[in-house]
C-alpha cells in the first residue's frame, strides 16, 4: 500500500526491489492511487497493479451509491487471498484498503511513524522507526520488521526499479536536440508555493550554468506549469534554455543522461534521484535529511541562518525567508556537485535496525 503522491512512491521503489529480489516466487501486488500510477505501470517487480480512486470509494462507502467503478476496484483487490500487506502510506483510507483486501495480516508504523495514528486500530502489527530516519530508510525498515529481510547499509545498494521503452527514450532524444548531449535540467515547479524559488532566478542560474559549464538548460515542467517555465525563460538572457514536457518516464530517460539535476522537494527531484543523476536540491519547508537525496554526494541548499526553519512543512507562510536563497550560491551547488561526479559514493549516515 502506497497510493501517492509521484515522491512517496518513488521512496517506496527500494522497498518494492528488496522485497522483489529476497522473495523471487512472491506474489506482488502494489496498491496505488490513479493519478501517480505511471511510474509503477509495467514494472518487472510487480505481478499486479491495483488503480484506486479513492475519492470514488470513499463516496461509494459513505454514501451507499452502487458506483461501478469502485466496485471493480474492491473486486481485483479481493480477487487473491493476500498472506500480508504493508501499508507504507500511515492512513486511514490506506489501512482501509489493506483491510478490505482481506490480508491476513497487516503490518504498518507505529503510532510515531503514522501520518493519522487512528489507522493504527486497523493494524496487525506494527514496527518502530527511529525518528530522524530517511523516508527511504524508513519504509525499508518495514520490510525488515514485518519480514525480517536484510536492508543495504550502502545508498549504492539502493535500487529504484522503473520500465522505461522507446517511446520514453524518443521524449528525452527530442528534448536533448541542440544541446549535443550536455545539459542541466532546472525544475522550478512544485505542488506547494513554498516550496518554489524563484523563475528569475530560475532564468539567471541558467545563464550562469551556461557561462562557468558550458551547460544547456533544460527547464522541464508538468500540467498547469507552463507559465512559470515561460518566467523563467523570459529571465534568461543566453539563449542556452529551453522549455520541455515530458510524461513521467520520459523525464526519467531524461535524467539519466543529464549531467546535473536542480529542483526543489517535488515529484521530479525524487524521479531524477532514481536515475542516479547527479542532484542539487532547494529545500525550504521540508527537510533534506528526510525526503532529499540519499546520497551523500548530492547537495542540498537550505537557509541554516533562520529560526523558523524547524519542522514547518507549511503550504502558506506570512514570513516567507526560507526560500529566498542567492543564485550564486546555488551556482557553487552545482559546480561543487559536477565536481563530486567522479568520486566513490561513500556509506550513507547513520543507519539503524527497526524494532517490532
Amino acid at each position: 500500500m502506497k497510493l501517492g503522491s509521484i515522491g512517496d512512491i518513488v521512496h517506496t521503489l527500494p522497498s518494492l526491489a528488496l522485497l522483489r529480489h529476497a522473495l523471487p516466487h512472491a506474489e506482488i501486488t502494489w496498491v496505488v492511487e490513479q493519478r501517480s500510477a505511471e511510474i509503477l505501470r509495467d514494472n518487472p517487480f510487480l505481478d499486479r497493479l491495483i488503480e484506486v480512486d479513492t475519492k470514488a470509494l470513499r463516496r461509494g462507502l459513505m454514501s451507499g451509491e452502487t458506483l461501478r467503478a469502485p466496485r471493480q476496484q474492491l473486486r481485483r483487490l479481493r480477487v487473491s487471498a493476500f498472506d500480508l500487506a504493508l501499508d507504507f502510506q500511515g492512513l486511514l483510507k490506506s489501512a482501509s484498503i489493506a483491510r478490505l483486501s482481506g490480508a491476513r495480516r497487516i503490518f504498518g508504523f507505529s503510532r510515531e511513524g503514522l501520518r493519522e495514528p487512528a489507522s493504527r486500530i486497523l493494524l496487525s502489527k506494527t514496527v518502530f522507526i527511529p525518528r530522524g530516519t530517511h523516508v527511504i530508510r524508513k519504509n525499508l525498515g518495514l520490510v525488515h520488521g514485518a519480514l525480517g529481510i536484510a536492508v543495504p547499509q550502502h545508498s549504492g545498494g539502493l535500487e529504484f526499479p522503473i520500465q522505461v521503452d522507446s517511446n520514453h527514450e524518443s521524449e528525452a532524444d527530442k528534448a536533448l536536440d541542440g544541446t549535443e548531449g550536455r545539459c542541466a535540467i532546472l525544475n522550478p515547479g512544485g505542488g506547494w508555493p513554498t516550496k518554489l524559488w524563484s523563475p528569475e532566478r530560475f532564468g539567471e542560474l541558467a545563464d550562469q550554468v551556461w557561462g562557468h559549464h558550458g551547460l544547456h538548460s533544460l527547464i522541464t515542467y508538468g500540467p498547469g506549469e507552463i507559465e512559470v517555465a515561460e518566467r523563467v525563460l523570459r529571465s534568461s538572457r543566453s539563449g542556452k534554455a529551453r522549455a520541455v514536457s515530458l510524461s513521467l518516464k520520459g523525464f526519467y530517460a531524461l535524467a539519466k543522461r543529464a549531467q546535473v539535476y536542480v529542483g526543489g522537494d517535488t515529484g521530479p527531484t525524487h524521479i531524477a534521484v532514481a536515475a542516479g543523476t547527479p542532484v542539487v536540491g532547494l529545500f525550504g519547508p521540508t527537510e533534506w535529511w528526510r525526503n532529499g537525496s540519499p546520497r551523500n554526494d548530492d547537495v542540498c541548499v537550505d537557509r541554516t541562518d533562520i529560526d523558523c526553519r524547524v519542522d514547518c512543512h507549511r503550504r502558506a507562510c506570512s514570513n516567507w525567508i526560507c526560500m529566498d536563497i542567492d543564485v550564486g550560491r546555488l551556482r557553487q551547488a552545482v559546480t561543487e556537485r559536477l565536481e563530486r561526479v567522479h568520486r566513490i559514493p561513500q556509506p550513507m549516515g547513520r543507519e539503524f535496525l527497526p524494532v517490532t
